[in-house]
């Protein structure tokens, strides 16, 4: 039987990275809001032997999200892991200079539409499958308050969830990815060297030998 595996925030980096690494042995349903990237995803997939459908959504558009999940049960019935690397980096400013826009943007994906999603997917996962959350821990670092906020609030919403299904299931696991050149990170430190960093693909398959 077809194992698959949901991946929100499939287009670049970490995300990406873990779609690729589990595509061998699982159906890949990539979402993420730029289609062309997500194409990009598919041709490296198809291209070592893999499968993947492709959901050029907002993970913030409610009734999306409930379609997809919808799509998911209607099709397969299940879902076997779910790795939830998408997120929003707001720009760095003091919190005194916090924009609202900014804010608003940052609560709306990293904190609202993971709760909105734990309710749509752990149905899906039922007692025996896996969700994947990654953690990022700059809370209360200088300059960082929207983004350190909002995923600290992702945070405290996986540790709950993995607390309440112990017993019940799923299972619920939290990971720390080593500094990895992406497009987040090169937001928030911009002219760091990149050599020094960790490949995303070494990264995914690092990470994924933790599960």
């Amino acid at each position: 039987m077809t194992q698959i595996a949901l991946i929100t925030g499939a287009s670049r980096g970490l995300g990406a990275a873990l779609a690729q690494a589990l595509a061998p042995t699982h159906h890949i349903v990539a979402v993420a809001r730029t289609t062309g990237a997500l194409e990009e995803l598919d041709d490296h997939i198809q291209a070592a032997g893999g499968s993947a459908t492709l959901a050029p959504m907002d993970i913030t558009d409610t009734a999306a999200m409930q379609t997809l999940c919808r799509g998911i049960y209607d099709r397969w019935g299940r879902l076997d892991m779910w790795l939830h690397t998408a997120i929003h980096a707001a720009p760095l400013s003091p919190a005194s200079f916090v924009d609202a826009k900014d804010w608003d943007k940052s609560v709306a994906v990293n904190a609202t539409a993971t709760s909105t999603l734990i309710g749509y997917v752990a149905p899906l996962l039922g007692s025996e499958g896996r969700a994947v959350f990654f953690d990022d821990d700059r809370a209360g670092e200088k300059f960082f308050g929207a983004y350190g906020a909002t995923k600290a609030a992702q945070m405290a919403l996986a540790r709950s969830w993995a607390a309440e299904t112990v017993k019940t299931g799923p299972r619920v696991r939290i990971l720390s990815p080593r500094p990895m050149p992406t497009a987040v990170r090169a937001r928030f430190f911009p002219g760091e060297p990149r050599a020094p960093l960790n490949a995303p693909a070494s990264e995914a398959s690092r990470l994924l030998a933790e599960l």
